[in-house]
């Protein structure tokens, strides 16, 4: 049971995930960070299984620093989202299929905006503005439909992410205490502990 969502204002995206890597009842490590990032201005945040997840991603990291390498200049997020998706596709259409949901949250450079595509593990994917994977979506979304609007700042974004942890505290089964948060925005990629929230 993982604990994903994101939520996407005009110049920042912040990116939010538990830390617990669990099987069935046993819970395997309590520090696991589980986003990717693939250039300075975006990242990739993944749940499912827990070998898919690492798999999918590190090969997805290689060939998005490979591209990079080759035509020196990096994807955007849109293009790094369409790649993802299009290698998710293919698997599952191959007899190795990845149980993957990713969030792909990144700033893109040339039209100074950011965005959040939504992409589950049957290669569906969506631009949106804010968006969750796994049981933690059945609580996050009401909280986020009532909470947002497109022209919030970080400081009203990080707000809502407060909202969104008492929400899981106090209706989820499962404690998650520990979360990584990762804003994006033009600065690049930089790390919030949950101490500052």
């Amino acid at each position: 049971m993982d604990a994903q969502f994101a939520l996407a204002g005009k110049d920042f995206v912040i990116s939010v995930t538990d830390k617990k890597v669990a099987r069935s009842i046993v819970t395997m490590k309590h520090n696991e960070d589980k986003t990717y990032e693939l250039t300075p201005h975006t990242i990739i945040s993944v749940s499912g299984e827990a070998g898919d997840t690492a798999n999918f991603s590190e090969y997805i990291q290689g060939n998005i620093r490979l591209y990079s390498i080759r035509n020196s200049q990096d994807l955007t997020p849109s293009e790094t989202a369409n790649f993802i998706r299009g290698e998710l596709a293919g698997a599952l259409r191959s007899r190795r299929p990845y149980q993957v949901n990713i969030l792909v949250t990144g700033f893109d450079k040339m039209t100074g905006e950011a965005s959040l595509y939504w992409i589950d593990y049957l290669s569906a994917m969506s631009k949106i503005p804010y968006a969750a994977h796994g049981y933690c979506s059945y609580f996050l979304y009401a909280v986020m439909d009532r909470e947002y609007s497109p022209d919030i700042t970080q400081e009203q974004g990080l707000e809502i992410v407060k909202k969104c942890f008492a929400a899981l505290k106090m209706r989820f089964l499962v404690d998650f205490p520990e979360y990584t948060i990762k804003i994006v925005d033009p600065n690049g990629v930089r790390e919030i502990p949950m101490s500052e929230l």
